[in-house]
């Protein structure tokens, strides 16, 4: 049976209720796909699906199933005795995991080939993945990528990074975070690239249709060159994590990276971003088009400037 949604203006809504966040109730419908409601304007809802319902940032009731009641109220049956509640009292209605019945893991994996053979042979590969888990008051992030190119079977780059950070919530929207990065390149003069930082950071928004974040952190960065030189030093850094479904959750376009400037006089400042969209050709299969650029100025040793543009597809949960 499907969901039913009731809006003020006397509309119906039938398809089947896959999560509220953010002021906004998705609606997948046979005929129009996934559509966002404000919540502002649904008058009352039924569901035959078991969810979780929060009427605040951290805790929530497992409903077996919603029930319509007058305007603006919802009665949750739980098994017990059915709870009425505000409609202007529930922040959130998400699937219960069976775990922990709270947790939220989205993520994507985007992968890019390139072959090319003529006069000179060439071969392009890029793998980068991100996923996010979020429990209550913390969020884990876990992102990655490889690049290798080759001509004529003569490797032209070759480097990999990986990062993991930890997020604890202080309020709905302010959140501290840890960081751990580590940069590995065969090619480039600068090999190694070790950063452990910390900082505060604040969520502007985080619900189905995306999210946008910015941190401000302390780091402590050490590199290590091809010659054997080192360097190490403390720095302050803007981070951010943009992602925004446009054209009814066909497209996306998203944005991150982080801009660092050293104390000291070790680097001028240093640029690590992406930028790019993504089309869902299916529910979890997606193309992808972006372009990365990774900067470093005035180092002592060697400078690292490099921008890369690939096209691909991938997979997203």
């Amino acid at each position: 049976m499907a969901d039913t949604v009731w809006l003020k203006n006397g509309d119906r809504i039938s398809g089947k209720i896959t999560v509220f966040d953010g002021g906004k109730l998705m609606v997948t419908t046979d005929y129009g796909g996934s559509i966002p409601l404000d919540w502002k304007k649904v008058k009352t809802l039924e569901s035959d699906q078991e969810l979780l319902v929060k009427q605040d940032a951290y805790t929530g009731e497992k409903a077996k199933s919603l029930k319509a009641a007058e305007d603006g109220k919802v009665t949750l049956e739980n098994g017990e005795a059915p709870k009425t509640v505000d409609l202007a009292s529930i922040q959130q209605i998400i699937k219960p995991k069976p775990v922990v019945t709270d947790l939220q893991i989205k993520g994507n994996v985007d992968l890019a080939l390139d072959y090319k053979r003529a006069e000179t042979d060439t071969d392009d590969y890029n793998v980068a993945f991100k996923t996010t888990a979020r429990h209550g008051k913390w969020r884990h992030i876990g992102a990655g990528e490889y690049n290798r190119e080759s001509q004529d079977s003569v490797v032209t780059t070759d480097n990999y990074n990986l990062e993991y950070s930890l997020d604890r919530f202080l309020t709905e929207q302010w959140f501290w975070q840890g960081r751990l990065d580590f940069k590995r390149d065969h090619i480039e003069d600068l090999e190694r690239q070790r950063t452990v930082g910390t900082g505060p950071g604040y969520q502007f928004w985080d619900d189905e249709l995306g999210a946008f974040s910015l941190g401000g952190l302390i780091n402590r960065t050490d590199y290590q060159y091809s010659d054997g030189g080192k360097d190490n030093f403390y720095s302050v850094a803007m981070k951010w994590d943009y992602n925004r479904y446009l054209i009814g959750k066909t497209v996306q376009l998203f944005s991150n990276g982080e801009l660092g400037k050293p104390i000291g006089n070790v680097a001028d400042y240093s640029l690590d971003a992406e930028i790019g969209l993504r089309y869902k050709v299916t529910e979890w299969a997606s193309l992808n088009l972006k372009a990365e650029k990774d900067l470093i100025s005035g180092t002592s040793n060697a400078d690292l400037d490099t921008t890369r543009y690939t096209a691909g597809f991938g997979v997203a949960w």
